[in-house]
Parts: structure tokens; sequence; C-alpha cells
């Protein structure tokens, strides 16, 4: 495996291109370490272990080592196993990029799976009528995208930044916006442009198009119903993106 990485701040792993299953086994293992469950200088579980563990190939558990160890995270010896190098560093103030590079994929599914459920039943019942215009205005143009993906993207993240300051509650819609950021300032924004072919864009159009009339009726059982199937599909879509 080729991977192109970079170190940014002690101890973050930042992909260049690697599969996202790959990348969640990284996340898991890193993340384990950095707790200390695999203290510095123990031996992790085998690679057979490990990829029963994990639900995962084995030569997807070896490519997450090599990740792991091309960080100098861990030390693989022949004949003995893969040691934890890893120093635990004390943590410091977390800032919104530090904050991208402790967010793994899985992690931020996981957050848009607790806030956007309850983004859009409160949206449902706060928009005003010029904030439901807007959302349409925004998903014209999110159907207007054939190839561009960038743009869809941008159109996307527009779209749901506009739901959640739909619900009225500025905070809930401050959390969101930081949720959206993290996407940003991280490797996520890669993956999603990597999975959009145009068939999935004209999906998504399709889905918008079903959410915003769930909202624009003022259904909220409808719309809280798309979003949660809608997360499933992008789980779905997320474990086998590799």
């Amino acid at each position: 495996m080729s991977a192109s990485l970079k170190q940014n701040g002690p101890g973050i792993v930042i992909p260049g291109s690697i599969g996202a299953t790959v990348q969640i086994v990284v996340d898991t293992l890193f993340a384990r370490i950095k707790a200390e469950e695999y203290p510095r200088d123990t031996r992790l579980p085998s690679e057979r272990t490990l990829a029963a563990e994990l639900g995962v190939a084995r030569n997807t558990v070896r490519e997450a080592l090599d990740v792991l160890e091309g960080q100098k995270v861990i030390l693989r010896r022949a004949g003995s196993g893969s040691f934890v190098t890893y120093r635990t560093t004390p943590r410091t103030a977390m800032t919104p990029d530090s904050v991208a590079d402790e967010t793994s994929p899985l992690d931020h599914l996981v957050v848009r799976g607790i806030l956007e459920p309850e983004i859009v039943r409160l949206a449902v019942v706060n928009m005003t009528p010029r904030m439901v215009a807007d959302m349409a205005k925004t998903l014209s143009q999110i159907e207007a995208i054939t190839t561009d993906v960038d743009a869809f993207i941008t159109l996307e993240q527009k779209l749901y930044i506009q739901i959640a300051e739909g619900t009225g509650n500025a905070l809930l819609a401050s959390c969101y916006r930081l949720a959206v950021e993290t996407y940003r300032q991280s490797f996520r924004t890669e993956l999603r442009r990597r999975s959009l072919t145009p068939k999935r864009v004209q999906d998504y159009q399709k889905r918008y198009n079903t959410l915003y009339n769930a909202i624009a009726s003022r259904d909220v059982a409808q719309a809280v119903e798309f979003i949660k199937l809608h997360l499933v599909e992008e789980q779905k879509l997320l474990l086998q993106d590799s």
C-alpha cells in the first residue's frame, strides 16, 4: 500500500489516499493507543485477532498497521508482532483544527446522527417562510449541478446549515456549524469527493428534494424519518468506501 501521510500536531494521523475502512481501523487503534488501552511498549493483538474483533479483512488490518508504523505510532518486529511506541502527551486547549484532526469519519457520522434528527424536527416547526424560500433557492442550485463535485459539496453544506439555522436555536446551530467546519478542515471532504459519482449526485438531488418537501409541508414525522434513513445510507456508504 502506498499512503501519503503527514503529521499535523503530536500523534495526529492525517490520510491522503487510503480507503475509508482502513482509516476507520487506523482511527480505532490510534484512539486505543492514545487512551493507553495499549500502553507504550506493549504488543498489539495479532492481525488475525484484530481482524476478527473489528469485523474487517486481515489485509485491512495490515494496511492500517502500515499507516501507524509509518507515523511512528507502532514498531513492527518480524516474528514478534507490533509494539506501541507512541507516547501520550498532555492534552492542551482544543482548537477547530485539533477537533478535525481527532474526529474520524465514523465519529463525524455519529455526531450527525445525534444532531440532525433534532435539527430537522425543530426546523420543520420553526423555519419562517423566508427561510424555506432561501432553502428552495439553494436546492435549485443543487439540482442544476451535473459534474461539479466541489460546488455540490459547498451547496450541500449550505443547505444543511440553512436547516440548522432554521431551528431558531443558536446554540444548536453553532454546534452543527462546528461539525460542518470539522468536515471541511479534514480529509473527509476528499472521501466525499471520491464517492460522488454522477449517479450519486442525482440520487442526493432527489433525496434533498424529498427533505425539502417534507420541511415545506411542515411534516415533522416524514422529515425526521427521512433524515434517519438518509443517515443509515450514509453509514453504509462510509463502510463500503474502501
